[in-house]
Parts: C-alpha cells; structure tokens; sequence
C-alpha cells in the first residue's frame, strides 16, 4: 500500500534526482493535479452561482447554460484529448491543460455579461476534459501494477480534494458575494501543475510505442524496483499485436466488451445523480430551510465525507477489487436516493426532514465515492490497449461528459416540472440499472498489468467471474 511523504524542499530535489517509490508517488501526486482542477471547477460554481444573479439576471434557461457551459467544453475536450495524448504525449498535454484552465477561470473572473461568463465557462470545461483523460492515464501507465489502483485512484482523491477545496473558497467570499474571486481562484492550481510537471518524465509506455525505447527503459528504471526487462519485454510484445488506432479500431469484435464497459458505466456515473448533487448542494439545502451562507457551510461538510470515503476507497481497491467497491457503492446509492425522494415526498418539509435529507445527500455521496467515482476513472485507464488507450478513454469521457451536460442542463427543469421525490427516485433507478450492469458485465483487473489486461481481450475477455479469477 502506498504511503504520503512529508517531504522538504530539498527532499523533492533529491528525490527528483532520484528515483523508486518516493519518485513514483511525487509524480503521481503532481499528476492527480489534474483531478484537483477537475474538482475545483465542479464545485466552485455551486457556491458561486447563489451570487452571479446579483450581476446578472437570467432566466432558469440561462442558469443551466452557465452551469452547462463547462460541461459542453469539457466533452470538445475529451473529444480531442484522447488524440492529443496519443499525438503529443501524456505529459504535455497536461501542460496545455493547465495553461487552458488558467484563461478559462481569468475568462470567468473578469466577464462583463453573461456570454463572456459562458465563454469561459467552456474554455475551462476544455481543460477539464483534458484532465480528466490523462491525469488517470498518466499515472497507469507510469505506476507499477501492485500500487497502480490505489495511485490511479489518487487522481479521484484529488477530484474531491478540489471539491473541498472550492467549497472553503465559496465560503470564504460567501459574506461578500465576491463570485468573481472565487471563480478567479481556479488559478492557482493551474499554475502549480504546470510549474510541477515541468521536471516529469513522459508515460515509458507512450515513450516506447513511439519509437523512444532507451527514454521508455529509463523511466521504467526510476519508477520501478529491479529489473525492468520483464516489463519492456511484454510492452513490446503488446506493441507488436498493434494492427491500428484511433475510434474504428474500438469496433473490432475483440474490444468491444471493453468499450460497453466504460461507455455504461460513464453514462452510469452521471445519470445516477452525482453532479446533480454536488452542482446544486447549496440550492438543494437552501430548500431544506437553511440560509445562504449556512448551505454552502453545509457542503463543506459533504466534500470532507467525499475525501474521507475516497481515502477508504483507495485504501481497498488493491486489496477487495474493483468490482465488490463498485457494487456496495451503487447499492449504497440506491438506498440513499430513495430516502432522499421520500424525504422530499413527505408533507411538513423542514425540520428533523430537513436534517435527514441532508444526512442523505452525505450518505449518497459516500457511497458514490467508495464505488463510481474512483473505480470508473481507474478501470478505463486500465482495460484498454496501448495503441487505442487515449483515443479509447477520450471516446469514453465524452459519453460521460455528455451524460454531465444533460444532467446538469434538465435537473433544474426536472425538479421544476415533476419535483424533487421523483427526480431523486428516476436517479435511484438508475442506479439500480448500474448496479445489474456492474454485476453482469465489468471484469476485475486487480493486481494485473496492462498488458495482460491486454491480453485478455485479446483471448475474449470472458466473464466477470473468469476474469477476476
């Protein structure tokens, strides 16, 4: 199980120089930035939309394009990422990313009116969908396979740490209404991710397929503890098997269980609720009776639940596997939704209902982060092959991005035109389709390389069972 290292200045320059696990977790760590910006975007417009109709006034359409905006970006990005990261590298492409995150939120910060607002919205949606291609895919193809589901899975841990993140943000400027500030924060971490990445090397797997095998055997020796020949030996037997790229290649008969896998479960993770949540926490618990300041308080406390439960979740997927968290998250989810619907069916709303319907949002989202949120994200980096793995996690993250956009643009019109209690109970029965999908059809990939995940498919995967035996 991998450790947390308190590390100086110093240290970090040794261990630059150096390599091992240290190296391994420094870079991994500065990687998962990624899913820190990720996460600071998704949470830092909840708070900061209770403030931006002081400015502005938008009817309820307009809200959900502002709210949208980045979502729609961040499907164009996916959309182009997957091959940027084939083309470029995984390394800089997270350096453009950063850089696009940071015109996106000086964009936000600065806008005179509502399309300029928009504008950058998206271009900050566009770095996301970067991010949320090669932050996970970076980290698995540079991680060992004993360490990789807990390291890939550190980029989730960094989404909800950019949630919380946001939300300490939206709270401190929530007595001044300042949502320029808050917007115009997201900065920050752009900038430290470009000025970290700068002393990273490149995936040894990209290295490799491109012709730069002594570069791909230098990372490997740094990253790795002992001989590495093994390692070089089945990536080249893996690149070898490459008879093309690119989305038609994802047709072939023998990756299509793969494709159904991440296509479902993208489209699972958004239509279950949620961005739905985490978007509209503040208005959701404004409805339960709290005030404006006190809802956003509020949701502090549900993003420290959201890291806590990742924390749990990375602790025990190289251990139990992907699938069992899975299923015990979404079941989890389930429950949760339909207490929540009842919650908000019942007559008298407010009160003791009031505190379990917060109680409920906390518990779904607990549940979403020991089984969607972190698995989803590993499994794609993982059940794809080399030559189609950006391309392949591209195509996926814009289903998922795609699912983002339409849940985030119709929940308001959706809460509005059949209510609460039935909006919550058609995610819990998404859910409940989720978790039939999950038991039928995802593998298990624990503790096995990539390129014998690779291999699998390549022998007709076979069931979830066979495949995790």
């Amino acid at each position: 199980m991998w450790k947390m290292y308190i590390m100086s200045t110093a240290d970090i320059r040794s261990v630059l120089r150096g390599g091992g696990d240290r190296f391994i977790y420094l870079t991994s760590a500065l990687a998962a930035l990624n899913g820190l910006l990720f996460g600071f975007d998704t949470g830092i417009i909840s708070g900061a939309f209770l403030y931006i109709n002081d400015t502005f006034t938008m009817s309820p359409l307009v809200e959900g394009i502002v709210m949208s905006g980045a979502m729609a970006g961040a499907a164009l990005g996916a959309a182009v990422g997957g091959k940027l990261a084939d083309r470029l590298g995984r390394r800089r492409l997270i350096l453009l990313g950063a850089g696009v995150f940071f015109v996106g939120s000086l964009t936000m910060a600065i806008a005179p009116s509502v399309p300029v607002l928009v504008a950058g919205r998206l271009i900050d949606g566009v770095a996301i969908g970067f991010a949320s291609i090669v932050g996970p895919l970076y980290i698995s193809e540079i991680a060992p396979p004993r360490i990789r589901g807990a390291l890939t899975s550190l980029n989730q841990l960094m989404v909800t740490v950019g949630i919380l993140a946001s939300y300490f943000v939206n709270y401190a400027f929530a007595d001044a209404g300042a949502w320029r500030w808050m917007l115009g924060t997201g900065m920050i971490p752009a900038v430290i991710l470009a000025v970290g990445m700068l002393k990273m090397p490149e995936s040894p797997r990209w290295l490799f397929e491109h012709g730069r095998k002594d570069e791909a055997e230098a990372v490997l020796q740094r990253t790795r503890q002992g001989d590495v020949d093994e390692e070089l030996e089945e990536i080249a037997e893996t690149v070898s098997k490459q008879s093309g790229t690119g989305v038609r290649e994802l047709l072939k008969p023998w990756l299509r269980p793969a494709l159904i896998v991440g296509l479902g479960l993208a489209v699972f993770q958004q239509i279950t609720g949620i961005n739905a949540v985490i978007y509209y926490a503040p208005t959701i618990l404004e409805s339960t009776g709290f005030g404006s300041t006190t809802s956003i308080l509020a949701t502090v406390g549900i993003g420290v639940i959201n890291v806590v439960m990742t924390v749990v979740a990375i602790a025990l997927i190289d251990r139990v596997g992907r699938r069992l968290l899975l299923q015990v998250g979404i079941g989890g989810m389930v429950v949760t939704l339909g207490v929540l619907g009842t919650v908000f069916y019942l007559p008298g709303f407010g009160g003791a209902l009031g505190w379990i319907a917060t109680a409920s949002l906390m518990l779904f989202v607990a549940f979403f982060a020991i089984g969607l949120g972190p698995v989803f994200w590993l499994l794609i980096s993982e059940i794809y092959p080399l030559a189609v793995r950006g391309s392949a996690m591209g195509t996926v993250t814009v289903a998922n991005w795609g699912a983002n956009l339409l849940v985030s643009l119709t929940f308001p019109m959706l809460t509005a035109g059949v209510g609460k209690p039935s909006t919550f109970w058609l995610f819990g029965a998404c859910s409940l389709v989720a978790l039939l999908f999950t038991y039928r059809l995802v593998p298990e990939t624990k503790g096995r390389s990539l390129e014998a995940i690779e291999a699998d498919l390549r022998e007709n995967i076979g069931t979830p069972t066979e495949a995790a035996d």
